[in-house]
């Protein structure tokens, strides 16, 4: 615990402090819903227009995808330094700024290379932003007691998406092109920099984590974490792949006014409480069942994403992703943290890389299939039986750590 959250802790009353954490997890959830909401997540309401300006290929479109959750891998490998220059809180405002810059960049150029280093640049900022933010509000709401308003904080992805929505619809209805669209959802992205800034100051920092020698028993990953990286790869490969075409559905295979940015909005907004939901269950039913049946809702979605091609498809698509995709997230670092409470920092890098991969070559498959095919029900299905399996090795995994506990 740092110094200042010392002096917050005994000096401020029960109404300041609880005013302080609140505070605190408000900058983050902004925070997120610029950096990942917004940054990361406004490229699937885009996506139509920019693809139908230039003539973008479903292929093209999923390398672009792909080129942002790339950077998100390498800049969720580069925040693993024990010792970053500067401070976490220094990166992670970085980050913020850098991951609206790059947004708003996208509006300038026509070019494959440019979209494909931006959407990376992107990438790596999201993951400062989500990692180093979430590090900085987790530890001083821990040092104020209150770890319970962590909700508020990851509520921001779902938050994001929700406002991306409403942008781009309300930038539709002014006949703006796809360029404005970036560049507004950049300058919106941007007014997050100050709050967060103000909202977190340098006191919600912790004290930075010390490098040391990891012991030789400790070299070798804890029995499971292979399997929870394996279902966390499976995992995001097949959300992404609705995450990143859904509206591309609607926008190419059904005609119903309003519903391109209704669906997106449903996603938003089932993401909203998703978290805080998902660990209660968990809490209750363990980590590694929740996260099994999370998959399993999700999976539902995503078959429905590509073969029930109506509005109360992609609805339903809509609501069980965002019902579930940050729930999962969350509940596999718990499941980390239960199985390896002595290495929770190597394996969240280690499960953090699978999902990494399986984000990068999930838009890229589905799109070849797209262009192959001509229709999502083949990228859905895949996308799909990639969730369940994962739902399945949980369930599995479940049953092997209890087994052996008992014994």
């Amino acid at each position: 615990m740092s110094a200042g959250s010392q002096g917050i802790r005994a000096g401020a009353p029960p109404a300041a402090r609880a005013q302080t954490g609140t505070a605190v997890a408000l900058g983050g959830m902004l925070a997120l819903a610029a950096g990942m909401g917004i940054g990361r997540f406004v490229y699937t309401p885009i996506l139509p227009d920019m693809a139908t300006a230039l003539r973008l290929t479903a292929a093209s479109a999923g390398i672009i995808a792909s080129a942002n959750f790339l950077g998100y891998l390498a800049g969720a490998v580069l925040v693993t330094v024990p010792h970053l220059p500067g401070g976490r809180r220094h990166w992670f405002l970085a980050g913020l700024a850098a991951s609206a810059a790059s947004t708003a960049a996208m509006a300038l150029p026509s070019t494959m290379p440019a979209f494909l280093l931006l959407r990376f640049i992107g990438g790596v900022a999201s993951a400062f932003v989500l990692i180093l933010g979430s590090a900085l509000v987790l530890d001083h709401l821990a040092a104020l007691e209150r770890s319970h308003r962590a909700a508020l904080h990851f509520a921001g992805v779902g938050v994001g998406i929700a406002v991306s929505s409403v942008l781009v619809d309300l930038l539709h209805a002014g006949h703006a092109n796809w360029r404005w669209l970036w560049l507004a959802s950049g300058a919106v992205s941007a007014c997050a920099v100050p709050l967060a800034a103000w909202l977190m100051p340098p006191t919600a920092a912790a004290t930075e984590p010390r490098p040391h020698a990891t012991p030789k028993h400790q070299r070798r990953l804890p029995r499971g974490i292979a399997t929870l990286t394996l279902c966390h790869g499976l995992f995001g490969f097949g959300y992404v792949v609705t995450a990143t075409f859904l509206v591309a559905i609607v926008r190419s295979t059904l005609h119903v006014p309003g519903l391109e940015a209704m669906t997106w909005l449903a996603v938003g907004l089932a993401a909203v409480p998703s978290t805080a939901v998902w660990a209660r269950i968990g809490s209750r039913i363990g980590a590694l069942p929740a996260y099994a049946a999370a998959c399993l809702l999700e999976a539902a979605g995503v078959a429905a994403g590509g073969l029930w091609v109506s509005a109360a498809g992609v609805m339903a698509a809509a609501i069980l992703l965002g019902g579930t995709f940050m729930g999962i997230t969350a509940l596999g670092f718990t499941a980390a943290r239960a199985l390896a409470p002595h290495q929770q920092h190597r394996c969240f890098a280690t499960i953090t890389a699978g999902f990494g991969l399986g984000q990068i070559i999930g838009p890229s498959v589905a799109g070849v299939l797209l262009d192959r095919t001509h229709s999502f029900a083949g990228p859905s299905l895949l996308a799909a039986a990639a969730v369940a399996i994962a739902a399945g090795l949980a369930f599995r995994l479940a049953g092997a750590d209890r087994s052996r506990l008992a014994a």
